[in-house]
């Protein structure tokens, strides 16, 4: 077998599962009111059977406080039945189910719990919940702990396998531990010893509650990377603790929510956080996991290999393809759909409370609506004319569905715009996807027509029973603006394609995810690059703070304008890696900036003031305080990124033939990546329900 550490079993206190992955707790908010719901059980079912050894759903509430109302909840004993036919669908689907019982402490959101106020070690206000929490006294402390216990009873009566305690990503149990969090003079307060005591007690009172025989797991962070918290030497040490006080297994990731460090983006290498599990593995006897940017099962059987962990812990990867394991264990790692790292449709829900959707997998929380689409009357031939995103997920669903189907893609590769969507720094998952589409597609035996352009009176002779046109995007828009012969006026498509290299002092002109993005790519290749860096550090030939300057700072001179915000059109929560790396390179952002001209090398632009008359927008941009202010910006390179027209001309064609046609992706409207993917699903769901 190619993974054989990945898919060989492990015992954890007497409950032994097939393989080495862990589906981590992911708050999908498919339980809005705390209740299981279908979709819920058909979301999970769905990843059991596709192989993940072990299941966990969370996190958890137990009470009204520590967790908001759309969580899933064990706070009272009528959440049992809903929970036990849940977990009795794990196990007929070959997994086991752990669920994760969670309390925020100072990150709870006072708006998601009836405007209840936080409850913390100390009043230290919370930027991330924009609370002041009340500090806990000790009633309320044992109060907690014996709530805790009971909802880990109720879990063990539901039929749940474990319980995970929460102590990660700055929850109660870090706000105990971390110096920053906890400055208490009680004996829950002050040394190391004193601050893990609110866990050790938390431990003994869960174990007593459900036995010895009953694995208790603890989710933990590797290193808070928040200054003035938890090192990674101190969460070695918090482990031994755990280990001595009854934990079964320890699961590793990474820092906290308020942490500046990137953790689950493309900016963090693939497996990146191991040397935060061999440090506790080193530390403990017992099993660790460890999660973080593992979507690639190489990387996972690398990491079991140099006994970094003896888990994997898989969240988003499931979240994109529920096949993984199956697909890893049977030699088919190239048909896994891959997680892109972008938060998209998961992170960037969550945390605003809207139900998990996934950028390449349009079905995701609709697996309880695609169970039950009739299958197809009989056997179609379909077209697809372009093979991006939107093409390909059509053809593919299309032929998973048995049909005869055929892709025409006038260039000489599939992708669509994902070369471009992947050039830019920690994006290159992207490429990823356009391996999958090529592999799946052969897989299933969809005909791939390259270098063939779809036209009308080829299409309205051939003989299909349905065409689709997925043509994309045509032309990159352009302002128009007075520009001399001095400066070189390029589109973002001939920067990230690379068919063109901007010069030393840049505009770019539009402020949206591709601008931005756009930007970072520029100042990154006038930047240390990082194989420059690895040499430097190796031989040791350059002082360490030249070094960092050297990486902190862009030799290109960047600046980004744009009449609305720089930084709109992102993502809600995905922005601030882009915009922290532009600032980091010393980029000038301008928001609310009309270009007005370029002439004699420098580019003329007129500020207007910010709505919200501050010196600097939340994307650290600058703006006019109170006043129009116009400033001049030397330019030899100006590149626009204000959008591009989409390719609808053939569609419209099309339909006035009177062809069976429908149109998807950016022929319809530019958008992306995940609005193409999901609109191709739901298209194919649609003529499913017509008997396509």
């Amino acid at each position: 077998m190619e993974y054989e550490r990945l898919f060989s079993p492990i015992t954890i206190n007497g409950l032994t599962l097939k393989n080495r992955v862990l589906m981590p707790a992911l708050n999908t908010l498919y339980a809005p009111d705390g209740y299981v719901t279908d979709r819920f059980k058909e979301f999970y079912w769905r990843r059991a059977e596709g192989g993940a050894g072990l299941i966990l759903v969370g996190g958890c509430r137990f009470d009204d406080v520590g967790g908001a109302y759309h969580m899933l909840s064990l706070a009272d004993d009528t959440y049992i039945p809903g929970l036990k036919e849940y977990t009795y669908g794990i196990h007929q689907r070959g997994a086991k189910a752990g669920i994760q019982l969670f309390h925020a402490g100072r990150y709870a959101q006072p708006e998601a719990n009836g405007s209840r106020t936080p409850l913390a070690p100390s009043a230290v206000y919370s930027g991330y919940s924009r609370a002041m929490p009340k500090e806990l006294d000790q009633a309320e402390i044992r109060r907690i702990q014996r709530d805790w216990a009971a909802a880990a009873v109720r879990a063990k009566k539901a039929g749940f396998d474990l319980v995970e305690l929460l102590a990660s990503a700055g929850y109660l149990i870090c706000q105990f531990l971390s110096p920053m969090t906890n400055l208490r003079t009680d004996e829950y307060g002050g040394s190391f010893e004193n601050r893990t005591r609110f866990a050790r007690e938390l431990v003994a009172e869960v174990r007593a509650a459900v036995g010895p025989d009953f694995p208790v797991t603890m989710r933990i962070a590797g290193n808070d990377l928040v200054p003035g918290s938890c090192s990674t030497e101190d969460a070695a040490a918090f482990a031994r603790v755990m280990e001595k006080a009854g934990i079964d297994m320890l699961n590793v990731t990474g820092g906290w929510h308020e942490s500046k460090v990137p953790q689950i983006t493309g900016d963090l290498p693939r497996g990146g956080f191991d040397i935060f599990a061999a440090a506790v593995k080193d530390a403990v006897s017992i099993p660790v996991a460890l999660g973080n940017r593992i979507s690639d099962p190489a990387v996972a059987e690398r990491i079991l290999a140099l006994g970094c962990a003896d888990m994997v812990s898989l969240g988003r990867p499931h979240i994109a393809d529920p096949d993984w394991c199956r697909k890893a264990e049977a030699g088919e790692a190239g048909l896994i759909r891959r997680c892109m790292a972008c938060n998209q449709g998961c992170l960037a829900n969550a945390f605003f409370n809207r139900p998990v959707e996934c950028l390449v997998n349009g079905q995701v929380g609709r697996e309880y609506e695609v169970r039950s689409l009739p299958a197809p009357a009989e056997r179609k031939t379909i077209l697809v004319v372009g093979g991006g995103p939107a093409g390909c997920e059509f053809a593919i669903r299309a032929a998973s569905r048995g049909h005869r189907v055929q892709i025409w893609e006038a260039s000489d590769r599939l992708g669509g715009q994902l070369p471009l969507v992947a050039a830019p720094p920690g994006k290159q998952d992207y490429l990823d996807l356009i391996r999958y589409y090529q592999n799946m597609l052969d897989h299933l035996g969809v005909e791939v027509c390259l270098k063939k352009e779809g036209t009308p009176e080829a299409l309205n002779a051939a003989p299909f029973d349905l065409i689709v046109t997925a043509c994309g995007r045509g032309e990159a828009k352009k302002i128009p603006l007075p520009i001399d012969d001095s400066v070189e006026v390029l589109s973002y498509i001939d920067v990230l394609s690379r068919r063109r290299e901007a010069g030393r002092n840049v505009l770019v002109v539009g402020g949206g995810t591709v601008g931005c993005e756009t930007a970072q790519y520029l100042a990154r290749e006038g930047s240390l690059q990082p194989d420059q860096l690895a040499h430097i550090m190796t031989y040791g030939y350059l002082p360490v703070d030249q070094t960092l300057t050297l990486l902190n700072s862009s030799r290109r001179q960047v600046a980004v304008a744009d009449v609305r915000k720089v930084g709109n059109g992102f993502q809600a929560g995905t922005s601030w890696t882009v915009l922290g790396d532009l600032r980091r390179l010393g980029a000038r952002l301008y928001s609310y900036a009309e270009t007005r001209s370029i002439e004699r090398g420098h580019a003329v632009i007129d500020i207007h003031p910010d709505p919200k008359n501050t010196r600097k927008d939340e994307a650290g941009a600058e703006a006019a305080a109170g006043r129009d202010q116009r400033i001049t910006v030397p330019v030899d390179t100006v590149v626009m990124a204000v959008g591009a027209y989409p390719n609808d001309g053939l569609y419209h064609a099309l339909l006035e033939a009177g062809a069976p046609v429908h149109n998807l992706g950016d022929a319809t409207g530019i958008g992306d990546i995940q609005s193409a993917v999901t609109g191709a699903d739901r298209l194919m769901e649609e003529l499913a329900k017509k008997g396509f």
